[in-house]
């Protein structure tokens, strides 16, 4: 009785231990197919956003092509950086916003900021508009860094005044950083007017996978 006894245990403890082993592979195997599918989720949403911000600049240039073509204006295709001649807003040497920029502006940030909040991708990705004004590498060079400098701040002061009134200009001002690189991006050795420019470039989110993980509602909603 006593062997038989023995025996009945031995079979009872390999049958739980195959039961145990059983349940973790199964752990296992639900945790790698999670885990697969987040993956997979997560590589489409980033796909999604890489392929919004691939379309973003030729969004920009159509744009720009269609409501203000003809005006001393470049769109970086790859980019969608938009350079804007400096002497469509300033008359040479001074930082002051002449008529004739005010209503250039009046026509072109209404335009621009419609780009950015037409696609909530757009609108999410981009952290900044940064106004960058820029100078040739004529005159002095910490001359050209105060011009540039004074630029910028006069374009973005214009954009906050009461006098330029456009849709979403609450959002799209919380987006405004300017900078002045004077002539550090001069292409030219010498005096050149495709150095002498503003130039409004995006500055774009880098990618956050918590963020990702977020939106697959994978965290909790804290």
């Amino acid at each position: 009785m006593d062997g038989w006894s023995n025996g009945e245990v031995e079979v009872s403890h390999l049958e739980e231990d195959s039961g145990i082993w059983l349940s973790i592979g199964d752990l296992m195997s639900g945790l790698l197919m999670f885990f697969a599918l987040l993956f997979i989720t997560v590589m489409v949403q980033l796909k999604q956003y890489q392929e919004a911000i691939d379309r973003l600049p030729v969004v920009v240039l159509n744009a720009i092509e269609k409501d203000l073509s003809g005006e001393d204006i470049r769109v970086d295709p790859d980019t969608g950086d938009v350079s804007i001649g400096d002497w469509i807003l300033f008359d040479k040497n001074s930082a002051e916003l002449k008529a004739e920029g005010k209503q250039f502006l009046k026509n072109f940030i209404p335009i621009y900021s419609d780009i950015i909040f037409s696609n909530p991708d757009f609108e999410s990705q981009i952290v900044r508009v940064i106004v960058e004004g820029h100078t040739s590498s004529d005159g002095d060079e910490i001359e050209n860094l105060k011009l540039s400098l004074n630029r910028s701040l006069a374009v973005s002061n214009y954009i906050f005044s009461e006098e330029l009134k456009f849709k979403n200009k609450d959002k799209f001002l919380q987006k405004i950083l300017t900078s002045g690189r004077g002539e550090l991006d001069a292409i030219q050795a010498a005096d050149d007017p495709i150095d002498r420019k503003v130039v409004f470039r995006f500055q774009l989110k880098r990618p956050n996978f918590q963020e990702f993980l977020s939106h697959s509602g994978t965290t909790d909603p804290e």
